[in-house]
């Protein structure tokens, strides 16, 4: 995921690139289409941080990842049912929804597919809907913007015979 910075002292704080290490999909193809995600919400890590006035150090990355398991996910698991799942060309319109923060709402991306079975998309989340505060520092001049960019990029096992 990606998170961008605002505000007066923006320029102090980095636009994040955040990975989630713990995590498990289901993707389901045929008469009952499904798409599933499940995600362990304490397991978020910073991978990188662009801008800011100095580069992010392996004790800045930890304490990001304090903030978000103690005052932005709480650790609280994150989930994605779909309810619906369409062709669309080379992939899939993909709508249902996300159980974030203890909040579950609608949302709705498109996944393409590769012929050698790679699977990627993205969707935008924005935090307010979901009942969280986007993060704040330095008395309020430092803020993540609310629009998180959520973006998907895996392989796709082979199928399983039946």
């Amino acid at each position: 995921m990606r998170t961008q910075r605002t505000g007066a002292a923006a320029k102090a704080g980095h636009n994040l690139l955040i990975h989630v290490t713990s995590w498990e999909a289901t993707i389901e193809l045929g008469q009952e289409t499904r798409v599933e995600l499940d995600v362990d919400g304490s397991s978020l890590r910073v991978q990188e941080g662009s801008g800011g006035m100095q580069a992010l150090q392996d004790e800045d990355k930890e304490n990001i990842r304090q903030t978000i398991d103690a005052e932005v996910l709480m650790g609280e698991a994150i989930e994605f049912r779909s309810t619906s799942v369409e062709p669309v060309g080379a992939g899939l319109r993909v709508d249902g929804e996300l159980t974030l923060n203890g909040e579950t709402r609608p949302l709705g991306f498109d996944l393409a597919i590769s012929g050698e079975g790679g699977i990627e998309g993205s969707a935008v989340v924005r935090q307010s809907d979901w009942g969280m505060k986007p993060y704040t520092g330095l008395f309020g001049a430092l803020k993540v913007v609310d629009d998180v960019e959520v973006a998907i990029e895996a392989s796709l096992p082979a199928p399983q015979s039946r």
